[in-house]
């Protein structure tokens, strides 16, 4: 099939700002590209930069991703609406320029895999004569986004996508979604069995992470905590350090995926500690690969990853106390088991199974 992926308009490729769906992107384009569809990604400017290095460099040279970049004005990122708040598409929408470039280019492909979170591509559904699937990354958070989630399951019940049963329940209709899960290149990661004395916490710094948890955690604990991702909110990161000066917590930068694995794998467990629901948790999957045990909220997608008790511990939703309970039993697991659960489920051949099935019954459907 010949494929046109709809990247997120909140960032490049690369940069962190679009998140998980960044990693979910890459990570579907490669599981697709192996099993010889041929792959066009839209995107914004940089993005070009940003897949050629994060793509596996093999799969690049043998198969390769057009990128077409495109400019304009990111939207405001829907984890800081309210839930009640309308549509707003700036001036020089690169969202609304991405719009009209799958309008215009449509008859070139067999199908379109959108992966923004915007009511906009949800929208041009019914106006295109190219399938246009919808892969959600996150759970209900918009009255308008609900809405027009649920206008394309009713009128093409094919054509949404989830990454966890969790996710798709939060939506009224949600076990009509297509449940994809996610998948890794699992030859980036390399297992590490020697882990250092120190955890680990991956994400966008913002207060929807909840990061103060892992802060206070390890206040008690005084285990070295390393911390990577975006720095999304520079203000929450000095709050968090003003309010925990015995935290042992140092920040690690935004990290490509090759530096990321290599400084994740020597940790000796992963803290996930989640505000909200989260709709899977890439970096579970990812930390699992790397042999690293995760202690996650039991709640969202992390409670269908984590395999309590054998591959992390699942403690009640915001509690300080059983996090620093699961620290201390991070000895407790099999940090091989950790690996071997990534390998199991969370394979690129797996994924690109799963999508191309996906495709294949909506085409089948159209």
């Amino acid at each position: 099939m010949k494929l046109l992926l709809w990247s997120t308009p909140i960032g490049f490729l690369g940069s962190g700002a679009g998140g998980g769906v960044e990693l979910t992107l890459i990570n579907v384009a490669q599981g697709l590209m192996q099993r010889d569809h041929e792959i066009t990604v839209l995107a914004p400017v940089g993005s070009a930069i940003g897949v050629q290095r994060l793509l596996n460099p093999a799969i690049a040279a043998a198969q390769d991703i057009q990128v077409l970049e495109v400019a304009g004005v990111a939207p405001a990122s829907a984890q800081h609406q309210d839930r009640n708040s309308p549509v707003v598409i700036p001036a020089h929408s690169v969202l609304g320029s991405m719009g009209q470039k799958v309008l215009q280019m449509q008859g070139a492909f067999d199908a379109i895999l959108n992966f923004a979170y915007d009511w906009l591509p949800l929208y041009l559904t019914p106006f295109l004569a190219t399938p246009l699937a919808h892969v959600i990354s996150m759970g209900s958070l918009s009255e308008v986004m609900d809405e027009a989630i649920a206008q394309v399951m009713d009128r093409f019940p094919q054509r949404i996508g989830v990454h966890s049963k969790a996710q798709s329940a939060t939506f009224a209709g949600g076990d009509r979604c297509r449940c994809l899960g996610n998948g890794l290149d699992l030859s980036r990661y390399h297992f590490n069995p020697h882990p250092q004395p120190c955890l680990g916490w991956v994400g966008r710094i913002t207060p929807e992470k909840g990061l103060e948890d892992a802060f206070a955690a390890v206040a008690q604990c005084q285990i070295p905590l390393k911390v990577w991702g975006a720095l999304e909110n520079p203000d929450y990161w000095q709050r968090l350090q003003a309010q925990y000066p015995q935290a042992p917590v140092t920040y690690g930068g935004f990290l490509p995926t090759t530096e990321l694995q290599a400084q994740l794998g020597q940790c000796q467990g992963l803290l996930m500690t989640p505000r909200w629901l989260e709709a899977f948790g890439n970096v579970a999957m990812e930390a699992l690969a790397c042999g690293v045990p995760v202690i996650a909220y039991d709640r969202g997608g992390p409670s269908e990853i984590v395999r309590s008790g054998t591959t992390g511990w699942l403690v009640e939703p915001d509690s300080v106390a059983g996090l620093v309970a699961a620290v201390e039993h991070l000895p407790d697991l099999d940090r091989w088991a950790c690996r071997q659960q990534a390998e199991a489920e969370y394979s690129l051949a797996a994924l690109g199974d799963r999508y191309e099935q996906w495709l294949q019954a909506i085409l089948a459907d159209a």
